[in-house]
């Protein structure tokens, strides 16, 4: 008895691990998705910058970024970005890597971590920490100090969570 007990076991084990097979059906991707996948940021080539110390007119020496080949060559080009909205003011909004309380204007990051956001159309109404993907133009900015190392301008939010 105990025999047929164990065998009826092992077979519903069996039975149940047959069940937990992989699914190798794919989609295939179709060319928005394929932009996406190939003109998508990341913050982490965000924050491959170096800094040089230059003179200027106003702020007397004053670190400017340098940025990095691979992050000039998507200027003025469509992007893909996700984080956490940062109200700036009542007109401006940034996405930013980390949520508010952690971001560069707190003391835990650098200017690198965050990205102005100009939008296309009005402007939305979004809470602070509001987790989304931004499209749109991006810019980079070496000289400005009065302005952001990084821009998207035209952006649009593709998703929202």
């Amino acid at each position: 008895m105990r025999n047929s007990i164990k065998f009826v076991v092992a077979l519903c084990v069996f039975f149940s691990l047959l069940s937990f097979e992989k699914n190798t059906k794919s989609l295939p991707l179709s060319k928005d998705n394929a932009t996406i996948a190939n003109d998508t940021l990341t913050w982490k080539l965000l924050g491959d910058i170096k800094y040089i110390r230059k003179k200027h007119a106003t702020y007397g020496e004053v670190e400017f970024p340098q940025v990095n080949l691979k992050l000039k060559s998507y200027h003025n080009k469509t992007v893909f970005l996700t984080g956490f909205i940062v109200p700036i003011d009542a007109k401006n909004y940034a996405l930013s890597k980390n949520v508010f309380a952690s971001c560069f204007f707190c003391g835990k990051s650098g200017p690198e971590t965050i990205t102005g956001l100009k939008f296309k159309g009005g402007l939305p109404k979004l809470k602070t920490d509001t987790y989304l993907t931004i499209k749109g133009t991006f810019k980079v900015n070496e000289t400005d100090v009065d302005n952001w190392i990084y821009n998207i301008e035209n952006a649009e939010i593709v998703s929202k969570n």
